[in-house]
């Protein structure tokens, strides 16, 4: 009976971490397109090519850790212990999920403040003519 429980729980978790997963994933490349093409100065094809690598690597990470953290051990054979361990896995998933979209909206500020900077002209020790 318990291992049915735990089916269950593989049932419920897996298409709950899926949909947080790509729902944060179109939210945030989504807009990250405006952030990437002043990143990149306008230059659409390059600015669009690095943010599909983002979200590919968004994908890859997040998917590859729901999965990484997908055993659920139940308590006892109850239902309540069930809903308790689902909560306590998608709730981490999402916290973790939550943390990743920051780090990534930090990066793109963080590319945007540099795209944004002026460059520090270089000085070069002065020449003299006649030496």
């Amino acid at each position: 009976m318990e291992t049915t429980k735990i089916l269950i729980g593989y049932a419920i978790y897996l298409p709950i971490a899926l949909i947080l997963t790509l729902y944060v994933s179109r939210t945030l490349f989504k807009n990250s397109k405006i952030y990437m093409l002043d990143i990149f100065k306008g230059r659409e094809e390059i600015a669009n090519a690095t943010n599909k690598l983002f979200e590919t690597g968004f994908y890859l990470l997040n998917i590859g850790f729901a999965l990484l953290i997908m055993k659920i051990n139940i308590s006892s054979n109850s239902y309540q212990s069930l809903v308790e361990a689902l909560g306590s896995k998608i709730g981490g998933f999402a916290i973790y999920l939550g943390l990743m979209l920051f780090i990534n909206l930090f990066f793109f500020f963080r590319g945007k403040r540099k795209a944004n900077e002026v460059p520090k002209p270089t000085s070069f020790p002065p020449t003299f003519v006649g030496q």
